[in-house]
């Protein structure tokens, strides 16, 4: 399993634009083959800082994610809203604790 986390800053009056845009691409992204789970996360301190998490069954099936028309065209518009560099990690799960959804 890999968590792959994104962080994305928005211009302000953009930050609706996201929303819409990432609620239209949910049930692609998330029936997407390999994803086990996504969610959207904004910040508490920053309005116009946002996380995704997703989970993957494995890295081969995020990369074939990243590597499709769905992404391709979702992050193009995603990426003109932003107001900063994205951050993005892929995480390793080290324990196995049934009872984390991560």
């Amino acid at each position: 399993m890999i968590v792959r986390i994104v962080r994305m800053q928005f211009a302000p009056e953009r930050i609706e634009d996201f929303k819409k845009t990432f609620n239209n691409a949910y049930t692609n992204i998330r029936n997407f083959e390999g994803c086990r789970f996504l969610s959207l996360y904004q910040d508490e301190k920053d309005a116009a800082v946002f996380y995704t998490i997703s989970k993957w069954e494995h890295p081969d099936q995020l990369e074939l994610y990243r590597n499709s028309d769905l992404f391709r065209q979702t992050w193009a518009i995603t990426r003109s809203f932003f107001s900063g560099p994205p951050l993005a990690y892929s995480l390793i799960k080290n324990i196995d604790d049934p009872t984390n959804p991560f």
